[in-house]
């Protein structure tokens, strides 16, 4: 039996199921993928100019955004450095030895240019950003809403570093002080030894570091800008000549004034101000000089001590308490320093019998039934 009578005799093939027809894959023909294929370049040479449009748009933003960076950093460099330059050329002279201090115009150039270049990359290059978003026809507007709350919050959760860093950076570029200033910043007081846009570090008075928070400080009291007082009182006795009390202070004043190193620290004559007070049996004078910056306790000490060799020279007693001399004096009372007696040293008196303690129940006075 030949294969065709075989197939014939049983019977026909069975049709397949509708079911069966929508779970089978339909095989993609060649004149499906030919039209797909001319849809799909149809596609491209309607779009490529949009596309390279778009590519050199974002070409464009990114190379000019680039250069620009480069240039305002640059700029930025070289301003830090002119400013650096003309510090030197001051440094050279008399006046810029007593008024500048190179390492602390250096710091804050550094500072300074630390922070223009941050805040220009950030400007340019966030810019830059959302300028090729736009480009791809992205809605900006939920990103920067998302943005700004984003910026509210870390705000509000990190506001101690904000109010630091913001201070920090307010206090360099106004110059309140700089390293090697003498400062009082409520919190602690000392010599500057750093100054950064977070903290600053003081070094007290008992060489101690203090690292202070800039956001902390609500006041500072600067020692070492423009100039400072030396003020000297001098207490001597109500019965001495005036005269002779000026004329000697003055002369002191007149000698120091005219010998090194203290003509430089010196920015003022010595002045004898007057009387600052009088009492019955002393009177204080006031003396006062203007000082460089930091050095008005170098100069009152060393015009305390001429003051008391001048005035011993010159027979003029200075008095800090009452005197005790001669006839006035009296004799000394031996039992001055001896001290009452003690109501407690009597063990018969009422208050140590009051102290007493009480007998316990099996002590001497207890009786046992």
């Amino acid at each position: 039996m030949s294969l065709s009578a075989a197939l014939l005799a049983a019977g026909p093939s069975p049709s397949p199921s509708p079911d069966d027809r929508s779970t089978t894959p339909a095989v993609p023909t060649l004149q499906d993928a030919q039209e797909s294929a001319t849809n799909a370049a149809s596609w491209v040479e309607q779009n490529w100019s949009t596309w390279l449009a778009i590519g050199l748009r974002v070409l464009l933003i990114v190379v000019i955004a680039a250069v620009l960076r480069a240039v305002v950093r640059r700029a930025i460099t070289k301003l830090i450095e002119r400013m650096n330059r003309t510090v030197q050329s001051v440094d050279g002279t008399a006046l810029g030895g007593l008024l500048v201090n190179a390492e602390r115009r250096r710091q804050r150039s550094a500072a300074i240019g630390s922070v223009l270049r941050s805040v220009a990359s950030f400007v340019i290059l966030g810019t830059a950003a959302l300028m090729i978003l736009g480009t791809f026809q992205i809605n900006l507007a939920p990103l920067l809403a998302s943005a700004g709350v984003a910026g509210v919050a870390i705000g509000f959760g990190a506001r101690n570093l904000v109010t630091d860093f913001l201070s920090g950076v307010f206090m360099i570029l106004e110059d309140q002080y700089g390293v090697g200033d003498s400062i009082d910043a409520g919190v602690a007081s000392g010599e500057v030894i750093e100054v950064g846009l977070r903290v600053t570090k003081l070094r007290g008075d008992n060489g101690e570091i203090w690292y202070v928070r800039n956001g902390e400080i609500k006041r500072i009291g600067n020692l070492s800008q423009g100039w400072s007082t030396a003020g000297v009182d001098v207490t001597v006795r109500a019965d001495e000549d005036l005269d002779k009390v000026k004329e000697t202070i003055g002369a002191v004043a007149e000698r120091m004034g005219k010998e090194e190193p203290w003509n430089e620290l010196l920015w003022g004559p010595i002045e004898m101000l007057g009387l600052d007070s009088v009492y019955l049996d002393s009177m204080v004078v006031r003396v006062s000089a203007k000082t460089m910056p930091g050095k008005s306790l170098t100069v009152e000490r060393e015009l305390r001590w001429r003051i008391k060799r001048a005035f011993d020279a010159a027979d003029i007693r200075i008095v800090g308490r009452p005197d005790v001399q001669g006839d006035d004096a009296g004799a000394a009372d031996p039992t001055a320093g001896v001290a009452a007696p003690s109501a407690y040293a009597s063990s018969v008196s009422p208050q140590s019998v009051a102290a007493s303690p009480l007998p316990g129940p099996s002590g001497p006075t207890s009786t046992t039934k």
